[in-house]
């Protein structure tokens, strides 16, 4: 007992030593600094200081093309000021001159070396002259040059003891200019977020850290000073976004779109360039006319649904085709290009259709004839019925013409198709002719398009999309693959007949013109009246747009397009001569440009070489044409005994013949190449003179002369 006793009295003494004290003392500085220094700590935050934790902004990602290049891209900029409170009396007098130096001649040169100093000094020392505890050094400097200005004197002592203050930002950049500008989009303060920048804000924004800052009143500027602390959380940079955009076909169609829009006058106009197997946007233009010029400020591509016009009635021509109404080599009456729909008259635009009356089914969509497909629409879907109408939207539901393509981009229009079972549609009697020939419907030219390139892509409907992948760090994180819509949204046989059709609009119908000699293509001419309206004297147009849907090369597709060109104003408006050059000059310099499109050289088996492209008469070492034959593959025949050989042509092979040589006697070298012609004249103790270059063509010894050491002069050509 007396033992545990000891124990406990030495554990109080040491409570009591220690723990008590530091008690106390705790409840003092707590009652000092709360009461008593009360006034004082108030009136340093006051005065100049207090401490928060704040977000550091995380560095956005980058987006950039397919094959890497940068479409848009953030540039770290810095603000640079100077806390002349923050450096020691020691250290700032030892630097203040060669800070000066520095300063006013590699920053500020308003200021001379000596004037530079007596502000640094009075910034510091006469509170009349400058209160502020963060003085602008420069403004928007980029990293490069902010490491430079770290290094001055005083600076490089870091932060807190040299008193430079960086305040960093970020500015986005794309180094391509106006390429892709609406496609790529942007992210404002009090503006709705556009394109790729905005929809995929999470994954570029990354995620903001943390950091312990100090406040600095002054006069003029506030500003957040970063403090010394280990708590601090650095930020998580944005991801990249890499997306299908081909740099190279991006610039042709901008360039092609921007100079039909300045031919023609037009109001705006878009392209799309896409991929058939996969569904990859390659290309996606959009040129608006303002006030001041031309803009991408719009994605009409996407976000503007309208009437299309004749590219419309493949639709129909697959509906029809599908029930198995029509064989294309049926035959339809168009009354020489005019018709009426309860007193509502139809006229096709061809002034070619006023001198025919029975045409065929293919002809009717080769010259894009409206009369004759809304007949043949009407006469097996209208007559019938309303049920019979529901049909015909039912199919085009079948190739997802109701439903918006679900690309990466906010903004995308819903399709607009009339339904006779839906009251507040305004189905009239009229609805279905017209709708055959793409009016009372409204489709954007990205929804349009995916229907041409399913049709390229045998009957397979792909998604359209824009991005590939995500990266960070350059290694990537998340892929975004191809995406089957619909695996066959029509038959085989549809497809093969409305892909023949498409050809022969090109080869005969409304796109003769732009037919090229080099490759073929496939595509649909379309012009729609727009901003029109019914009177009794007929129809008033507000204007045209014209438009060109299809793909290339037609044989084996690659690429499908889509032109629309709205109110063109000179120059024309009907889609063969507005859109479809433009469609045309693309498809061009694609196919110049792009190996993809070109069928490899060296496919199937080796055709046989010409006889008069064979090397007949060459004279050599044996060994060395053996060699030379067995390399390029050259059938031939023969083996002399001799060193020297000669080739003779027999058919499309080589016949390798003997060529002798006699010791001690001038060679007949006429046909030899020089290394050959040397080898025989100096092994014979002949020295050799040449004039020229090629094959020996003539020798100043003759051949068999006795060789005594002499010269022989060779011509060579």
């Amino acid at each position: 007992m007396e033992i545990k006793n000891e124990v406990l009295y030495r554990v109080y003494f040491l409570l009591g030593l220690f723990v008590v004290p530091a008690a106390l003392t705790l409840v003092y500085r707590t009652f000092q600094i709360g009461v008593i220094q009360q006034d004082k700590w108030k009136g340093m935050i006051r005065e100049a200081k207090h401490i928060q934790e704040r977000e550091i902004e995380a560095e956005r990602g980058s987006i950039m093309a397919n094959d890497g290049s940068l479409l848009a891209t953030s540039v770290p900029i810095f603000d640079l000021f100077f806390d002349p409170q923050a450096p020691s009396d020691e250290d700032f007098n030892e630097h203040v001159d060669s800070l000066a130096y520095c300063l006013a001649t590699y920053v500020d040169n308003s200021y001379t070396v000596g004037a530079m100093r007596d502000h640094l000094i009075k910034l510091r020392t006469d509170s009349t002259y400058n209160k502020s505890r963060n003085v602008p050094i420069k403004r928007k400097v980029l990293y490069a040059e902010k490491q430079r200005i770290e290094e001055f004197p005083l600076f490089n002592l870091g932060q807190f003891r040299g008193g430079l203050i960086a305040r960093k930002r970020s500015e986005r950049r794309r180094p391509f200019g106006l390429l892709a500008r609406r496609t790529i989009g942007y992210i404002r303060e009090e503006a709705k977020p556009i394109g790729l920048e905005g929809k995929f804000d999470q994954v570029l924004g990354g995620e903001p850290g943390k950091e312990l800052t100090m406040f600095l009143v002054d006069p003029k500027h506030d500003l957040w000073k970063p403090q010394n602390n280990l708590t601090a959380i650095e930020p998580r940079n944005g991801d990249d976004v890499v997306t299908t955009i081909d740099i190279n076909i991006q610039d042709i169609a901008e360039d092609a779109l921007l100079r039909a829009m300045e031919r023609h006058d037009a109001e705006w106009g878009t392209v799309v360039v896409m991929e058939v197997n996969t569904g990859a946007i390659k290309a996606i233009a959009n040129i608006g006319r303002e006030s001041d010029g031309w803009y991408e400020s719009y994605n009409y591509a996407i976000g503007n649904a309208t009437e299309p016009g004749s590219t419309f009635k493949l639709a129909s021509m697959m509906a029809m085709l599908e029930d198995g109404y029509i064989s294309l080599e049926d035959s339809v009456d168009i009354e020489h290009g005019k018709t009426t729909f309860y007193d509502e008259e139809l006229e096709d635009s061809s002034p070619l259709s006023a001198t025919m009356d029975t045409i065929s089914v293919r002809q009717a969509f080769e010259m894009s004839s409206n009369v004759g497909m809304a007949k043949l629409v009407n006469e097996h879907y209208g007559n019938k019925g309303l049920e019979s109408a529901a049909h015909f939207i039912d199919r085009l539901r079948e190739f997802n013409l109701n439903l918006p393509t679900g690309i990466e981009l906010d903004g995308e229009a819903s399709p607009f198709i009339k339904d006779p079972n839906d009251k507040d549609s305004q189905w009239s009697g009229t609805t279905l002719p017209w709708m055959a020939i793409g009016y009372e419907l409204q489709i954007t030219p990205l929804q349009m398009l995916t229907l041409y390139n399913a049709v390229a892509n045998n009957g397979r409907e792909m998604k359209p999309y824009l991005v590939s992948s995500i990266q960070r760090y350059g290694e990537t994180v998340r892929t975004f693959p191809p995406t089957v819509i619909k695996r066959r949204i029509a038959s085989k046989e549809t497809i093969r007949q409305v892909k023949s059709l498409l050809e022969g609009v090109v080869e005969r119908g409304t796109a003769y013109k732009l037919k090229s000699d080099q490759y073929n293509f496939a595509g649909k001419t379309g012009t729609a009246q727009i901003n029109y309206r019914r009177g009794i004297r007929g129809n008033l147009v507000g204007g045209y747009q014209a438009s060109f849907a299809g793909y290339f090369p037609a044989e084996n597709p690659v690429y499908s397009c889509i032109v629309v060109i709205n109110k063109p104003r000179q120059g024309g408006y009907y889609g063969g001569d507005v859109a479809g050059p433009v469609f045309r000059e693309i498809a061009d310099q694609c196919f110049d440009a792009l190996m993809e499109l070109h069928p490899a050289i060296n496919v199937g088996k080796k055709p046989p070489m010409a006889g008069w492209r064979l090397p007949n008469g060459s004279i050599g070492l044996k060994s060395d044409f053996f060699t030379i034959m067995k390399d390029l593959r050259i059938p031939f025949s023969g083996n002399p005994g001799t060193e020297m050989a000669v080739l003779q042509v027999a058919a499309d092979t080589l016949s390798v013949q003997p060529r002798s040589v006699q010791a001690n006697l001038m060679p007949n070298v006429v046909g030899m190449g020089l290394r050959d012609a040397l080898y025989l004249c100096e092994n014979s103790g002949i020295t050799v003179k040449v004039n020229g270059f090629g094959k020996v063509i003539r020798q100043s010894l003759l051949p068999g002369t006795r060789a005594n050491g002499q010269t022989v002069w060779l011509q060579l050509e």
